[in-house]
């Protein structure tokens, strides 16, 4: 089983390279964030002409996120543990095949460690701990997908002295996802690689042609599911695209069970 996620930045501006990375990669399950599409425009028929099911919510301009499943989807939670609001719509979650429990996640940017943003950016980590708690006690099979808008380590960071407590990179947004992986898990690419590889590079200064990125967008697994992990990565062919997301799509494979 192949899941992904995407930061697509804008599905209609984006849809015909989701169509076109859908087609050639074939996930079983993908994650979408950055929808930016309210619900009643999201272009429903067009994704499952692709073979997908699909749940979504989104809301217009900002944010937005959707899970695509060739195997079904049950137990779809759109406002999961409260931590949809109405201008705030960042997560979503449903069960795939196998019982495999798939929430999609589009952190909190927080601007700048100064701000307002920041702060509610360490209080929405704080809440969405404590539902990827329940989330645990429920589902043993879980995978928690996103763009988490923080790089994990140094070694995710193109110029670590120069990113050093800058937004993304802090000690405290650090500490926060740290605190989500010590309930039980684990950075699936980490458990296989350990490149200096990225998955967001800024639209300025050439910064994809020059490398200079982050790895801010990320796939955990549960304890349980981390034995099936076989492979995982970032296909970074999509952000050479003309008109790109500034997100690459990340992916993991499990073996069945």
């Amino acid at each position: 089983m192949k899941i992904a996620s995407w930061n697509v930045n804008s599905l209609r501006v984006r849809l015909p390279q989701l169509a076109d990375w859908l087609r050639e990669f074939e996930p079983a399950a993908l994650g979408i964030q950055e929808t930016k599409v309210e619900d009643e425009k999201f272009p429903l028929q067009e994704i499952e002409d692709l073979g997908y099911e699909v749940c979504f919510v989104g809301q217009k301009t900002y944010n937005g996120v959707a899970i695509l499943s060739r195997g079904g989807l049950r137990d779809i939670d759109l406002h999961p543990g409260g931590l949809n609001q109405a201008t705030q719509v960042r997560v979503i979650a449903a069960t795939l095949s196998d019982d495999v429990r798939l929430v999609n996640a589009y952190v909190v940017n927080g601007q700048a460690l100064d701000s307002e943003k920041f702060q509610f950016k360490l209080r929405w980590l704080a809440d969405f701990r404590d539902y990827l708690k329940s989330e645990l006690s429920r589902h043993a099979k879980l995978a928690v997908v996103g763009d988490f808008n923080i790089a994990p380590t140094d070694l995710d960071v193109y110029d670590p002295k120069g990113w050093h407590e800058q937004i993304h990179c802090s000690s405290a947004e650090r500490a926060a996802l740290s605190e989500i992986c010590e309930l039980g898990l684990h950075d699936s690419l980490r458990l296989l690689d350990d490149r200096r590889i990225y998955s967001w590079w800024d639209y300025r200064q050439a910064a994809f042609v020059q490398n200079k990125g982050l790895r801010i967008d990320l796939a955990l697994v549960s304890e349980a599911l981390r034995p099936r992990v076989t492979r995982a990565g970032i296909d970074q062919q999509p952000r050479s695209w003309a008109q790109p997301s500034d997100h690459a799509p990340i992916w993991l494979e499990l073996r069945a069970a």
